[in-house]
């Protein structure tokens, strides 16, 4: 008689970190291999803006980010900083739309019993670098809580990136599971910057945004894919947004939520799907490595002493590292704790803490509150993007560590496996 399971394993419930069937296994190397690639353009763009700020040719670095172009007449007379952040990124967030709302309608986060765990994760990935973030600033002299929301998100491209390299037989549940939590981190950071960092509102702009947006909506649902109708519009809803007064960015989520996200008849691809295939190399390969580069040049000729003495830096490194690691980590065994979802099996708590610390990697949109927080040039604003990186390299090498060990374990497992069933099939009758 087969030994009985564990109790942990008899209860019946959520299992956290499921195995994928085939075609989700399928779907999910799809967007891994996409957003691999994305994350490498983005770091090359971060190494060659920080080689860039710290040569003698830095002023070259500061002329070509503060350089100015646009009409005057529509308040977009913007530096290329400006652009890329407030202009380019909008295509960025347009992806995330897309991303997010293929998940609510015909994803993971459709059903809330699989929702709860990286729903839960997210949240709790976004309290612990808050509440360590105000631990530092409000304990050491000359902090400032103006900076609390800059640790809070993880970049999606930059941590699977990480994932890539360093994995090859990790459980497809735990990959699964990064890239869902960071797709509600994102939809969680977007309501942020709109709340927090709205100027002051002008409401005819934003009503004319909102407008623009159920047209395009509209159109979109009767099919109509063609650029020179959705393209002026979604433009239009864009410019609207930014005279509005809310980030622009907020617009491109508005436009891809606004596609919809259902298959077609017969099976047929989902404009959503269709959109998301279209976009996302522009997203990866261009918009997120500009930003990156326009971004990511601060100097280092003081060292790191400067940004680690200051409770700004220090909060945001720390956040990135120690609260990520805190609200994910322990969201999670809170729910395995005190309901009856249960660990996969053949899962362990240490395949968890290698995915919380991966969460500590932020990059894209930590930069563009660390922007929206301080003004420009000045030192908590290089101190945050110094320790944004410094924060970020740190929770991958630690999750490297862990998660290497866990690979090398599986990958044993994995060989074990394929010999014991090469044995069966070889034996004699």
């Amino acid at each position: 008689m087969a030994a009985s399971p564990p109790p942990s394993q008899r209860r019946s419930g959520i299992r956290l970190f499921a195995r994928l069937d085939r075609a989700g296994a399928r779907a999910l190397a799809v967007a891994l291999r996409g957003e691999t690639v994305g994350g490498l353009l983005l770091l090359a763009g971060a190494v060659i803006a920080l080689v860039w700020a710290n040569s003698p040719w830095k002023s070259g670095y500061a002329s070509f980010t503060d350089a100015t172009f646009g009409p005057r007449g529509l308040d977009l007379r913007l530096s290329v900083r400006q652009w890329a952040s407030d202009g380019l990124l909008a295509v960025f967030f347009f992806v995330t739309g897309l991303e997010l709302k293929r998940e609510f309608v015909a994803g993971d986060l459709r059903s809330p019993r699989r929702a709860a765990l990286p729903i839960l994760a997210a949240v709790g990935g976004m309290i612990g670098p808050v509440i360590v973030y105000l631990l530092v600033n409000t304990t050491m002299s000359g902090g400032t809580p103006d900076g609390w929301a800059v640790p809070m998100a993880t970049d999606i491209a930059f941590a699977v990136a990480v994932l890539a390299v360093v994995s090859t037989h990790l459980p497809s549940g735990l990959r699964s599971f990064l890239l869902t939590l960071a797709v509600v981190d994102d939809l969680l950071s977007v309501l942020v910057i709109a709340v927090v960092f709205a100027g002051h509102i002008s409401l005819w702009p934003l009503l004319g945004s909102f407008a623009a947006v159920v047209v395009f909506g509209l159109l979109a649902r009767r099919g109509v894919t063609r650029w020179w109708i959705l393209g002026p519009l979604g433009v239009a809803a864009w410019a609207l947004m930014h005279a509005s007064g809310v980030h622009a960015t907020i617009a491109g989520v508005l436009l891809g939520f606004a596609v919809p996200a259902l298959s077609g008849q017969g099976g047929r691809t989902s404009l959503a799907e269709r959109f998301g295939y279209r976009w996302r190399p522009v997203s990866a390969g261009f918009v997120v490595p500009l930003f990156s580069l326009v971004s990511a040049g601060v100097s280092l000729s003081g060292g790191l002493g400067p940004t680690l003495r200051d409770p700004v830096g220090l909060g945001v490194g720390l956040g990135l590292v120690v609260g990520k690691l805190i609200g994910v980590f322990g969201s999670t065994y809170l729910l395995a704790r005190f309901t009856r979802a249960t660990l996969d099996a053949g899962l362990s708590w240490w395949d968890v803490l290698g995915i919380s610390l991966l969460a500590g990697v932020g990059f894209t949109v930590s930069m563009l509150v660390g922007e929206l927080s301080f003004d420009p040039g000045t030192a908590p604003e290089i101190h945050v993007k110094t320790a944004i990186l410094l924060g970020s390299l740190t929770s991958a090498l630690l999750a490297t560590a862990v998660l290497r060990r866990r690979d090398r374990l599986y990958r044993r497992l994995a060989a074990t496996a394929t010999v014991t069933r090469g044995a069966r099939v070889e034996a004699p009758e």
